[in-house]
């Protein structure tokens, strides 16, 4: 677990990012006035109702209610957690996320600089290790390829780690906690690596979080990889990424490919844009994070009968993040042949002539798929291409993509896609498709009508916080009995504090707080009136209020009139004489 991050650095980063720009790179947004427009992403719509507006860094879908910052989004959008979403925004804006120091984050920084000298280590270890240095340039790995992915080398020895960064109990079960070391069932403790070539797994801010080696000889595993750990988890890393986002200033496109060495193979022949799972199918955490990189992925297998397989494992796991705007397609290679060695035999012009001509689309894989396993011939055969399809139309989130394969089915099947959408939600029970998404209850849209006093004055001050600098003493807010009234002097206080802060930051403030969700749904509100407007309200708003307070206060001392000290005697007179009775 990381250490806290200042809220300081949160407000910067909000107002450094364009939150146009972050939803831009995910949703088709159009110009709408001072605003933008989109089809929402969290439910299922024909007519945008999903609003972006720029000045307040804001964004509200007037369909189903969400709602949120730059950030908020991504967290949403993405399904990443608040400090993964904050590593992803500062990493858009340029900035290094610090953290407030704790014992957890004093942990994750251990870890990470254990395995970062193991990585020297190996890499140190390389230089003097003929047989590994041979078996590198036999693959075509040049010096200046070995560096830039920091290639190493861990000897055939059960110590060699455990020598150089152990030496107690407790750093020992550190380097076991990173899995460096591994344990037997009677309690030795040995290297996990010996007599590897090591490839360092780094994330995308360029820590080792894990390690990969292939055995030189004819060991078995022939690859293996770090177990999970708390830095390191196999869904969630590709192999690769970080390297090619250093070399490459716009990815236009990633090629998803097998191993190791396709990815360095296909670097050394200046395709920079190759990433590698870690010996498990693509997760939709990884393609998640991919497309967080580029708008094109394309799954590069072989052209046998495992490699289909595998692609179609992608596939599956790819729907939910096809959407408008993406592209995901597939390249099958020549039998017997993988990327490392058809672009070490082809050269890198004629693989990328593949990648241009050759690239089959997800939707016409699927389609072909399915109908190949079927005869399209017969009406049975069609229902049962309908019925095979209709799991992994359930997958696809709604939208124009999701419409158009359907329209490429029910074009394989012979009936129109209103019809066969109605067919494959009529009997399907349970299954989420786009018909049943859209019937489900919106989540609720803001209240309407006469809003309370206090009320009103949060929604001012929500879409213009520097109402609040010039406003009235909010003092009196304390001893006004409404609900709310702690809730908005605790917002004041906030802006005063802050004097720059914007809508967004000022929800960012409140992300924690019970009554952070309550704001949220405030700003969802809209403002019919510009800045200077909702100012001079808010203005009027609080004078009222306060002609209220003291009103309130007026009739509780005058109640006690025959008990009050000279004080309170004094503070009825002035208040008296304020109200002008």
């Amino acid at each position: 677990m990381s250490g806290r991050i200042p809220q300081a650095f949160i407000d910067e980063l909000l107002a450094r990012a364009d939150i146009i720009e972050v939803l831009g790179s995910r949703l088709q947004l159009r110009k709408a006035g001072r605003e933008y427009k989109a089809l929402c992403p969290f439910h299922n719509e024909k007519t945008p109702s999903f609003t972006v507006s720029p000045d307040k860094g804001f964004y509200h879908c007037f369909g189903c209610g969400a709602h949120g910052t730059a950030l908020g989004f991504l967290m949403e959008h993405d399904r990443l957690p608040f400090v993964e979403a904050v590593e992803e925004l500062a990493g858009m804006v340029g900035l290094e996320v610090p953290r407030e120091d704790s014992p957890a984050a004093r942990v994750q920084r251990s870890h990470h600089e254990l395995l970062a000298q193991a990585a020297r280590i190996y890499r140190e270890l390389l230089k003097d290790a003929p047989q590994a240095v041979a078996y590198l340039k036999a693959r075509g790995v040049d010096g200046t390829t070995a560096a830039r992915y920091h290639l190493g080398f861990a000897p055939d020895a059960w110590d060699t780690v455990q020598l150089r960064l152990g030496g107690n109990p407790e750093a020992e079960q550190a380097l076991l906690t990173v899995g460096l070391l591994t344990e037997n069932e009677r309690g030795r403790r040995y290297d996990r690596f010996r007599d590897r070539i090591m490839f360092p797994i780094r994330d995308l801010r360029g820590r080792v979080v894990g390690f990969g080696g292939r055995v030189l000889g004819d060991g078995e595993p022939k690859y293996l990889n770090s177990p999970e750990t708390p830095v390191f988890h196999k869904g969630r890393e590709l192999y690769g990424l970080y390297e090619a986002r250093q070399a490459l200033r716009q990815i236009g496109r990633l090629v998803v490919v097998e191993g190791y060495m396709d990815v360095i193979g296909l670097a050394r022949h200046g395709i920079a844009y190759a990433v590698a799972t870690l010996g498990t199918a693509t997760t939709a955490e990884q393609l998640a994070r991919l497309f967080r990189v580029t708008d094109e992925v394309v799954f590069c297998f072989d052209g046998d009968r495992a490699g289909r397989a595998a692609a179609w494992r992608a596939l599956e796991n790819a729907l939910p993040e096809a959407r408008e705007g993406r592209q995901i397609g597939f390249l099958f290679l020549p039998e017997g042949e993988d990327p490392d060695s058809l672009v070490a035999r082809e050269g890198a012009n004629a693989f990328e002539a593949r990648l241009a001509t050759e690239v089959q689309p997800l939707s016409d894989f699927l389609v072909e798929r399915l109908a190949r396993e079927v005869d399209t011939d017969s009406v049975d055969g069609r229902a049962r291409l309908a019925e095979q399809a209709r799991p992994l139309l359930a997958r696809l989130p709604p939208g124009v993509y999701r419409e158009l394969l359907l329209e490429k089915l029910a074009a394989t099947v012979g009936l129109g896609a209103a019809r066969l959408e109605k067919l494959l939600a009529a009997g399907a029970p349970g299954v989420d498709t786009a018909r049943e998404r859209a019937a489900t209850p919106a989540r609720p849209r803001p209240r309407s009508g006469r809003a309370s006093l206090v009320r009103q004055a949060l929604l001012r001050l929500l879409h213009c916080p520097q109402a609040a600098l010039t406003g009235p003493d909010p003092d009196f807010l304390a001893s006004l009995e409404r609900p709310g009234a702690a809730l908005l002097q605790a917002v004041i206080d906030d802006i005063r504090a802050h004097p720059q802060i914007t809508p967004a930051m000022l929800l960012e403030h409140w992300r924690e707080h019970p009554e952070g969700r309550h704001l949220g749904r405030l700003l969802d509100t809209e403002l019919l009136v510009d800045d200077e407007a909702a100012a001079e309200e808010y203005r009027d708003i609080m004078l009222r209020l306060g002609v209220e307070a003291r009103r309130a206060r007026i009739e509780q001392l005058s109640a006690r009139a025959g008990t009050l000290e000279e004080a309170e005697k004094a503070e009825l007179r002035a208040l008296i004489a304020a109200s002008g009775r």
